[in-house]
């Protein structure tokens, strides 16, 4: 996927220097330095959450081509907006998933898929809260959704909030919980088709 923000191509998206083994990747300087122009610090921030923001958009869309297309626009709009970020109302993460969310839900809406819609929207404003059966109750009782996770098995049920309002890949779901990494699939796997077949 090609990132061109401004002027100079992709070639002016030179990756910043690899950083020390160790090193914590600052989400938070990445995007100061968007604010500032340094097309660097997309490129980094890029090579960071792009799996992952990619991974979401999938498990939204189950469409690679309009995942691609709206992780693409997410990076659009963090360019653009990244001054906006503000520390204090939440982390890096919090805020670069919430655009890709918001984006996702658009194209969900293109495609007269309202049902979904609502019901995601209701997801997102619960996103921020750190234990993901705070996310279930965030539901509305009425709520499609919520009926069908309540259905799930606790830990799988987990799993899915996790993986949708947190972005967590299967490895780190299963080092979060605690379960071999055959066994996050699996529940990620099963959940999907048990939702699937409950809003059907």
């Amino acid at each position: 996927m090609q990132l061109d923000p401004a002027p100079g191509g992709a070639a002016a998206l030179r990756p910043p220097p690899l950083p020390h083994p160790g090193d914590a990747f600052d989400a938070a300087a990445a995007l100061r330095g968007c604010a500032g122009g340094d097309r660097a610090a997309l490129r980094a921030l890029y090579d960071a959450f792009a799996p992952r923001m990619l991974g979401v958009a999938m498990r939204l869309l189950r469409r690679r081509d309009l995942a691609e297309e709206v992780v693409h626009d997410a990076f659009m709009r963090i360019w653009e907006k990244a001054a906006s970020y503000d520390p204090a109302r939440g982390e890096p993460a919090t805020w670069i998933f919430t655009i890709l969310r918001r984006l996702a839900l658009n194209v969900l809406r293109g495609e007269a898929r309202t049902d979904l819609v609502e019901d995601y929207d209701r997801l997102d404003v619960a996103s921020d809260e750190a234990d993901a059966e705070a996310v279930v109750s965030a539901l509305s009782d009425a709520d499609a959704l919520r009926r069908c996770l309540e259905r799930l098995e606790p830990l799988r049920r987990h799993a899915i909030v996790l993986a949708y309002t947190r972005g967590l890949t299967h490895g780190e779901l299963a080092g979060r919980l605690g379960v071999p990494l055959g066994t996050v699939k699996s529940w990620i796997r099963r959940s999907l088709a048990a939702l699937r077949e409950c809003m059907a």
